[in-house]
């Protein structure tokens, strides 16, 4: 196969170059198409009224390496005209840091994943709690070769469909087995706090380490903290009409 890697955490982020070092190992064809800076938390941004750069660069002999000055949105859909041969995978991670529940709202490396199964390309997200080792991503990056085969040769996915997988920083021993789990609807209890600079302007930061509402028995939130890896098949527009309808349409049309 021939595999598109992008992620959030720019172009020199250990994670890419573990996942893209894996893809190769495994007998598959990888080119690096990541931001040239950290582009965290910027959702499903599209750079429009800008020009975006692009430049090799030299990352490992392995693969041809990319970095855009913009976003991992921007990279997937750049990085589709950066090989004379079409992809059959894009790989967004190994983000630096959990993407399960609510965060996939915020996540670039999420974004990723769906801008290419938007564009009729089959992908995952890939991330892994903070502060792993790089024997912990490999062993992720293990798994999620091993799943992007299955995906591809025994079951493919809709489109607007990716998968997501997940693992906790520990020891690859303890690391329990892959669970398909539900997203959590667990959000943040982060506030931002407000202080006064010298020159007496008000500003807020955002404040770290903020825990999350207790996640709900089974979900993705929940199996990573008992130590398992969490994958889930996230869809694109979910229709809700059928909670509403016919009563909302009754009332409107009084």
């Amino acid at each position: 196969m021939n595999v598109l890697i992008t992620n959030d955490d720019g172009i020199f982020a250990p994670g890419i170059l573990t996942l893209a070092k894996t893809v190769v190992k495994a007998g598959h064809q990888a080119v690096v198409v990541a931001p040239a800076s950290q582009q965290s938390a910027t959702g499903h941004r599209l750079t429009i009224n800008d020009s975006l750069m692009l430049s090799e660069m030299e990352i490992d002999p392995g693969f041809k390496s990319f970095a855009i000055n913009g976003t991992p949105v921007d990279c997937v859909r750049i990085g589709r005209k950066l090989s004379d041969q079409a992809f059959d995978f894009c790989l967004s991670g190994i983000n630096d840091g959990l993407n399960a529940g609510t965060d996939l709202f915020y996540s670039g490396t999420a974004a990723a994943a769906r801008e290419a199964s938007m564009l009729y390309l089959p992908s995952m997200a890939v991330s892994i709690e903070a502060n792993a080792t790089e024997e912990m991503r490999e062993k992720l990056a293990e798994y999620a070769v091993m799943i992007m085969e299955y995906i591809v040769y025994k079951r493919p996915m809709p489109r607007l469909t990716f998968c997501n997988l997940n693992a906790p920083a520990i020891a690859p021993e303890l690391v329990r087995y892959p669970k398909i789990a539900p997203v959590s609807a667990s959000f943040w209890l982060d506030e931002y706090v407000e202080r006064v600079n010298p020159r007496g302007h008000r500003y807020f930061w955002l404040e770290p380490g903020v825990n999350k509402e207790p996640a709900e028995e089974g979900s993705d939130v929940d199996l990573i903290l008992k130590g398992h890896m969490t994958v889930s098949f996230v869809g694109g527009f979910v229709n809700n009409n059928a909670l509403y309808y016919p009563q909302l349409e009754q009332a409107l049309e009084q």
